[in-house]
């Protein structure tokens, strides 16, 4: 894709500040600690990125599709899980509400997290239904101007840390799978609501995930997002976006992959000459380079396609998710190939690149999720 002067643009200040701020100690650190670094977040929303595709009256930079994928990627491609700390108010966390939320809550809840004052997360997974939302089991229970919620959520990303989540639960319980499903915003301070440990994450370790547990929960009405019963069709379009989101992201891991393999490869030496030299590498980077160029343009496609509120967007998005979180998996096994034994070691960035890109194929609708929902919308 030819990208205009102004988003060309935005990628060199994002670029920019992503070499500058995300320095290997802040790395190091969150790989160490696996704790939720204050301090990169604030310079993060201070630079605007926690509000990028929100619209300005509600805090945030108003910004296009494209501009968002093109700050994905860029920040993924310095740091898979310091991306996620932008992208969660623009995509599940803030997303719900843009698409369901009154003036009231916008205020209330979206301005806050496109600031980076708050942080706000989304809560579908239950221990029982992960691919298949419509297996939800936490209820909700009116009592009066509140609902009494209980129930488990888990692999929660950004819980321990979140100020507000939002959280599908059953509010018609004579209805069957996803029908009578309503959308809550709830405040993590609320008597009844409680984390489990956090989790030991093969990768993205930095960005916090744990359960949350609702037990008699008493949520107020007017913290009821959109229609009462018709909560999964928010849980849905809000995943439409959050996997063109992954999906840029996989593209920044994917750059990240080549960039390491092509360094490395004129560096190390045997037989007396660059392994770059030697036709099995330079194929094989060759491979890795194409395939991320095709990852892009499907990702810069979608985006536009967003931009233009097509109604073939959400297949494009299915369709750049598929294809680049298992391009980034397989850019990642190149690149450690390529580094040899040292690509085993910690010591190497590839190795960290290896574990952080594994999630992609699986959260936010797994691979094969992608391929069922593709091939239905071909096969109607």
């Amino acid at each position: 894709m030819i990208f205009s002067e102004k988003h060309e643009l935005i990628r060199k200040l994002v670029r920019d500040f992503a070499e500058k701020e995300f320095t290997s100690d802040i790395l190091d650190e969150l790989e160490e600690t696996g704790e939720f670094n204050w301090e990169i977040f604030r310079k993060m929303a201070a630079a605007g990125f926690t509000g990028a595709k929100i619209p300005v009256q509600y805090g945030g930079q108003g910004s296009d599709y494209l501009t968002y994928v093109i700050m994905l990627e860029e920040l993924a491609r310095v740091s898979p899980v310091l991306a996620i700390y932008a992208n969660t108010s623009n995509s599940l966390g803030g997303g719900p509400l843009l698409l369901s939320g009154n003036e009231e809550q916008l205020e209330k809840y979206l301005k806050p997290a496109a600031k980076g004052e708050k942080i706000l997360v989304f809560a579908l997974t239950e221990p029982g239904a992960g691919t298949d939302a419509g297996g939800t089991t936490t209820t909700a229970v009116p009592d009066g101007d509140y609902y009494v919620m209980n129930g488990r959520k888990t692999f929660i990303s950004g819980a321990p840390v979140a100020d507000y989540t939002i959280v599908y639960a059953k509010t018609d319980l004579k209805q069957k799978g996803a029908r009578g499903i309503s959308a809550f915003i709830v405040d993590m301070k609320l008597p009844g609501v409680s984390l489990g440990k956090d989790e030991r994450k093969m990768g993205i370790i930095g960005y916090p995930t744990c359960d949350i547990i609702l037990e008699d929960v008493r949520v107020h009405k007017s913290d009821l997002l959109g229609e009462l019963d018709k909560g999964f069709s928010n849980a849905m379009k809000t995943l439409d976006g959050g996997r063109l989101g992954v999906a840029a992201m996989s593209c920044g891991i994917g750059q990240a992959c080549l960039d390491e393999s092509i360094k490395y490869s004129k560096e190390r030496k045997q037989f007396g000459q660059p392994i770059a030299n030697f036709q099995a590498i330079s194929f094989m980077i060759a491979d890795m380079a194409t395939e991320l160029q095709a990852a892009k343009e499907l990702v810069y496609n979608a985006a536009v396609l967003k931009d233009l509120n097509r109604p073939d967007a959400p297949q494009a998005c299915y369709m750049a998710k598929y294809f680049a979180s298992e391009m980034c998996n397989r850019l990642a096994a190149h690149a450690v190939q390529i580094h040899g034994g040292y690509g085993y070691i910690k010591d190497y960035r590839v190795e960290r690149l290896y574990r952080d890109a594994r999630i992609n194929t699986i959260y936010e609708g797994t691979s094969q999720v992608q391929q069922m929902v593709i091939a239905a919308n071909l096969l109607k």
